[in-house]
């Protein structure tokens, strides 16, 4: 019998494409994964996959009672499952999935999509932060099964609890990338596309990318995601006069948003330095333009920045001032040559950065599990 693993996220399984991809190469190495998140109040339908989803309907939505109630509810539900593996999805997930793996004597994995207590939204809430902290520092210590998405962020959490993480960057599977075709029906006419793909949060840079398209001609800018600052961009959009020029696709399926990515010329990765988190940060969406061989802008932080030179493929952005942005995006958009250079380089980053190379991390990491 294949041996049963709990997947465990917070989020409503729809957009996180890392952990259905961890999922299926669980299922092709022979185990049984079950990946299990929320159910909200706007979630979109959950297609059917190859393992079975159960998303919990939770009466809290968001702050420490969401926390509380669903991590209270995951315990019990992990502490009776006949899996024998809990594979923990960030820090909101590891309370429960660590108490019950103790209880029950389960194997832990733990995977760190970002440093958690360093995102821009603890840093500027220090007592929340302590708390998560505290949570963090009891338990990495004790984890002996770890992995996360960037060099950095293993060598943080290395160096601070003495724990070995293994890195499994969040790249695209290059069988399931096909030569998407334009889209007249949702392209303007004669306009570049500008994108950005990912959650609607501080620190993103997404003002400074919206501001900047005051300034850019024959060019649209696509935001395709959601997050805490929907509203806000949309308000910051309709004050400039910008509503032809940015365009809000919402949350998309990840099944769905290959489509999209495909008529982009331009891919945007451009955080901000708010805190180690984004420091460290090495996107999923960085990866799918190179997937696409879209050229990229990205932000001048270590991780981000050594791929771009790298496989040249791509500028570090010189400021985020909004004519001087401009001024870049539109060079990147208009210089033919380069864009030709650019598009040689990506068709070798796309066969090197994809999740078939990045698998066998993995495999050795849950074939040493006994």
């Amino acid at each position: 019998m294949p041996k049963k693993v709990d997947i465990v996220v917070t989020n409503d399984l729809v957009t996180d494409n890392r952990v259905h991809k961890v999922a299926e190469s669980l299922l092709a190495l022979g185990y049984s994964p079950r990946l299990i998140g929320r159910l909200r109040r706007n979630s979109l339908p959950l297609e059917e996959r190859s393992y079975p989803t159960r998303r919990l309907r939770l009466f809290f939505d968001r702050g420490p009672l969401f926390y509380s109630e669903f991590n209270i509810r995951i315990f019990f539900k992990l502490l009776f499952s006949p899996a024998s593996i809990i594979l923990s999805n960030d820090l909101d997930t590891l309370g429960a999935c660590y108490l019950a793996a103790a209880i029950a004597g389960k194997k832990l994995v733990y995977d760190s999509h970002e440093y958690f207590t360093q995102v821009p939204e603890l840093i500027e809430r220090p007592f929340k932060q302590k708390l998560w902290l505290r949570l963090e520092r009891f338990i990495l210590p004790r984890l002996k099964n770890a992995f996360t998405v960037s060099q950095s962020i293993a060598d943080a959490y290395r160096q601070m609890y003495g724990t070995d993480f293994k890195v499994v960057r969040n790249l695209p599977l290059r069988s399931r990338q096909t030569d998407s075709p334009i889209d007249h029906s949702i392209l303007p006419h004669d306009e570049k596309i500008i994108l950005y793909q990912g959650a609607l949060n501080m620190g993103r840079g997404l003002e400074y990318a919206i501001q900047a398209m005051r300034y850019v001609n024959g060019a649209q800018l696509w935001l395709v995601g959601s997050g805490d600052l929907d509203e806000q961009l949309q308000l910051l959009t309709r004050q400039l006069g910008l509503q032809f020029k940015v365009r809000f696709w919402g949350q998309v399926p990840f099944q769905e948003l290959a489509a999209i990515t495909a008529q982009a010329d331009l891919g945007l990765s451009i955080e901000e330095d708010l805190g180690l988190n984004y420091r460290f940060a090495l996107p999923n969406k960085l990866f799918d333009y190179i997937q696409h061989q879209i050229p990229v802008l990205v932000s001048p932080l270590p991780e981000m920045s050594k791929i771009v030179r790298k496989y040249e493929i791509g500028q570090i952005l010189n400021s985020t001032a909004p004519q001087e942005m401009a001024e870049q995006i539109q060079q990147m958009l208009a210089d033919e040559p380069q864009r030709k250079t650019y598009r040689k380089k990506l068709k070798i980053a796309s066969s090197e950065l994809c999740w078939e190379n990045e698998i066998h991390v993995l495999e050795h990491l849950f074939k040493q599990i006994k």
